[in-house]
């Protein structure tokens, strides 16, 4: 975790962020500005004693140019340098590309480069840098109104995730929707500590074994920054993570583990302005050939889009809503079809409070991949239910590592094969337990939508939660009601 000089790091970083908010800059727009600085400064170092590295910054581009300039003259630099750098290739040009200055204030300005400028960034290890973008990446998806949190996945629980698939070196991991790189920090960091690395492992982990998609511009250019701070990729070499919409093409590599939580919301839909010149929108259907099924579900069609991008050996830990797990029509075809082309043996049912998007009820679904064969691959699920009864707030009581240990130990990933229910007839709170295929093939639409426990709040009302939980769980369930009206409402406009 963060040290005391990385939080130190942090605060002051964050500090600037009263001024800019005065001046109109979002909290979005000042990460992003700080992503080209912070860049900027490391390549200055990176260029002097003892490393004296080419930069590949051009000439007149490079921090010592802006750092020596006040008022409309650092202005006029900045908007130069933004503009020559998002013409190059590499790295360096996706991150940036269109980069505009925001922060109109030139004595703001001024400050936030001096700011960057008393901090040696490159003599940092990774993890302090790491540490230190990433806590700005979390302070930002804390920011309710910048919408960010919907690319932030809570830390702990892609831990867990990555423990569960337990990534090995010379393997490749992708993330269809990789928000700011979390899946890929984790992986890297599982790996260096698990293994002792050879040269040619180490260079395999940097520049080869990750695989991403982002739709989202500015998140795309957040998490080439975060991963190039963490070692992740070079700057003139392969881009790891492409900026584009990862369901429209099968994007034709095959990789041995996808780790990925996709963005809620069920409906994918395209904008377009109709000959009144009105602004419309209508389902995005996704016809592939690849795809057991067609569907608006965004859901449904990620699901079947990691399906499509494993190898025939290939391991899937994927965070999908509950709707995943129960719908009818395309939702029973996809999960027929998994249970019968994979194996899918795990499924963790995620407590509520633990997304930046109230009212979320998530599961995680782990499945194998297996060659083709006429059998049913999936022979039992084992269901964690993490959820009844269970209850986390972002702020009072956010989920911790800790939290999600039981899980993992449940999970066995050393030895999957061999494990043991905590669920028994004498023991009905138990919380893992296993179903045969024949259990789940006879439930109504073949739904995975398991559980078992009783729930206290329904059946003892002395032992209620605190008011702020129960306060929190009303906002939730209004906000998801208050979403489906608003679904319901576009439906009926069309």
């Amino acid at each position: 975790m963060a040290d005391n000089n990385t939080s130190a790091i942090v605060s002051k970083v964050w500090a600037m962020c009263n001024p800019l908010r005065d001046d109109g800059v979002s909290y979005g727009d000042y990460l992003e500005q700080l992503t080209y600085m912070i860049f900027l400064k490391m390549a200055d170092e990176y260029s002097k004693p003892p490393y004296k590295r080419d930069s590949g910054i051009p000439e007149g581009c490079g921090w010592s140019e802006l750092n020596r300039l006040k008022g409309a003259e650092l202005e006029a630099k900045y908007k130069t340098i933004l503009e020559t750098l998002g013409q190059k290739t590499g790295i360096l040009g996706s991150i940036f590309k269109g980069a505009t200055n925001k922060i109109q204030n030139a004595s703001i300005l001024y400050r936030v480069i001096q700011m960057i400028d008393q901090e040696k960034w490159v003599s940092m290890s990774s993890d302090v840098k790491g540490e230190i973008y990433e806590g700005l990446l979390q302070k930002n998806a804390e920011d309710v109104k910048s919408g960010a949190g919907q690319y932030f996945t809570p830390r702990p629980l892609i831990r867990a995730m990555i423990r569960c698939l337990r990534p090995e070196p010379m393997k490749t991991l992708a993330d269809c929707c990789c928000g700011s790189g979390g899946f890929f920090l984790a992986a890297q960091n599982f790996i260096s500590e698990n293994y002792s690395l050879d040269r040619e492992q180490k260079e395999f982990l940097k520049n080869d074994t990750f695989y991403g998609t982002e739709l989202v511009p500015m998140t795309y250019k957040m998490c080439l920054m975060n991963l190039y701070l963490h070692n992740i990729g070079d700057i003139y070499g392969k881009v790891p993570v492409q900026n584009a919409d990862a369901l429209l093409t099968d994007p034709g590599y095959r990789v041995d583990y996808v780790a990925t939580n996709p963005p809620f919301g069920k409906k994918s839909s395209l904008t377009f302005t109709n000959e009144e010149g009105e602004q419309e929108e209508e389902d995005l259907v996704y016809n592939r050939t690849d795809f057991w099924t067609t569907s608006s579900n965004k859901q449904l069609n990620f699901v079947q889009h990691i399906n499509t991008i494993l190898k025939s050996t290939g391991k899937a830990a994927v965070v999908v809503p509950d709707n995943v797990l129960f719908e009818g029509g395309a939702g029973e075809i996809v999960r027929r079809k998994l249970l019968q082309t994979t194996d899918l043996h795990t499924i963790l049912r995620l407590p509520t409070g633990i997304f930046y998007k109230p009212g979320v009820k998530a599961n995680v679904i782990f499945f194998d991949k297996r060659p083709a064969s006429a059998q049913t691959q999936t022979k039992e699920v084992w269901v964690y239910d993490f959820r009844t009864n269970i209850h986390f707030t972002l702020k009072q009581h956010p989920l911790s590592d800790a939290d999600l240990e039981d899980f993992v130990s449940c999970y066995n990933p050393a030895t999957r094969h061999d494990r043991k229910e905590t669920w028994s007839e004498e023991n009905p709170e138990g919380r893992w337990r296993k179903f045969s295929i024949d259990e789940i093939m006879a439930r109504d639409k073949t739904s995975l939508d398991i559980f078992w426990i009783k729930d206290k709040s329904l059946a003892d009302l002395d032992n209620l939660p605190e008011p702020d939980e129960l306060a929190e769980d009303i906002i939730e369930n209004l906000q998801s009601a208050l979403e489906s009206f608003q679904e319901l409402q576009a439906q009926l406009g069309k």
